[in-house]
């Protein structure tokens, strides 16, 4: 079995400090493969702010990958977002935006989509994909293949915030190269479904995490996922803070993927939207 964490949108700088040793020790427990942070770990950009997410993630005991996310570029200062907006974070996070990992069964592909001039939107340029791609093409063909982005490529309907500039055609050309799964966050809310939307997108899982520390967490608890991939199986199950501060796991589902795209085990269609805390849907997995 290989374990891969998700966790998003930490906002240090706007974060809860009572969850901090929780979600540090549930992380830990868990023992993962790889740990990967999908943006936002300020909340303004500051160095005190990356500071406190250089401290967290040391505290993790196994290796992460992280990506940057909007608030992760100093919105407040024009000429230095403009200029040398990764500045900080590269100092304290990490100097590759992009990063690639290998782990036992799983190529976890970073994605930088934070865009400069259109501060919140994001966008994903062909560069990027094109990238994307070939990182997918060398994967072992066993592997599963994972991209992790802060900004989603696909909303939910009465989503208010705009969709990041050039998602649908870079999704296309994602399904097409073979990425399995796209590991998002930016909208602070729990989803985990194919992308429905769109016909090409069956065959990518996309799994959006909500917020790990913030207090912006848009009225649902604050959580991260955890993805085990168990032979032909993927099993993602969300971990919730409960009243006691504690992450303890709530949602259960079990995710395979047919000749057509990710489908239930009866083969009647997608998996449909959050089951509740302990519900479990297995479905089945084919081989590519």
């Amino acid at each position: 079995m290989t374990r891969l964490i998700h966790l998003s949108d930490l906002h240090f700088g706007r974060d809860r400090p009572e969850l901090l040793d929780p979600l540090i020790d549930a992380v830990n427990r868990a023992r993962p493969d790889l740990v990967a942070i999908s943006g936002d770990l300020t909340q303004r950009a500051r160095q005190s702010q990356f500071r406190a997410a250089r401290i967290f993630i040391d505290r993790i005991e196994a290796p992460v990958l992280s990506v940057p996310g909007n608030h992760d570029i100093p919105v407040h200062r024009p000429l230095t977002r403009f200029f040398r907006p990764f500045h900080n974070y590269r100092r304290r996070i990490a100097r590759e935006l992009a990063p690639v990992v290998r782990i036992d069964g799983m190529t976890v592909i970073g994605m930088n989509t934070v865009d400069r001039y259109r501060w919140q939107r994001g966008r994903v340029k062909s560069r990027q994909v094109r990238r994307a791609c070939a990182e997918a093409d060398r994967s072992p063909d066993s592997d599963l293949v994972i991209l992790v982005a802060h900004h989603p490529f696909e909303h939910a309907p009465g989503t208010k915030k705009q969709l990041m500039r050039g998602a649908e055609k870079a999704l296309r050309k994602l399904s097409a190269c073979g990425v399995d799964a796209i590991l998002s966050g930016h909208l602070h809310v729990w989803r985990t479904e194919p992308f429905l939307t769109r016909p090409f997108g069956a065959g990518i899982l996309q799994i959006h995490a909500g917020t790990g520390l913030s207090t912006r967490h848009r009225g649902e608890p604050n959580d991260f996922a955890c993805i085990d991939r168990e032979g032909e199986v993927l099993r993602v199950a969300r971990w919730v803070a409960g009243e006691d501060d504690r992450f303890t796991e709530s949602t259960i589902r079990h995710f395979g993927r047919g000749s057509d795209g990710w489908r239930t085990m009866d083969g009647q269609g997608p998996v449909p939207s959050d089951p509740g805390p302990a519900e479990e849907h297995r479905l089945y997995r084919v081989a590519k």
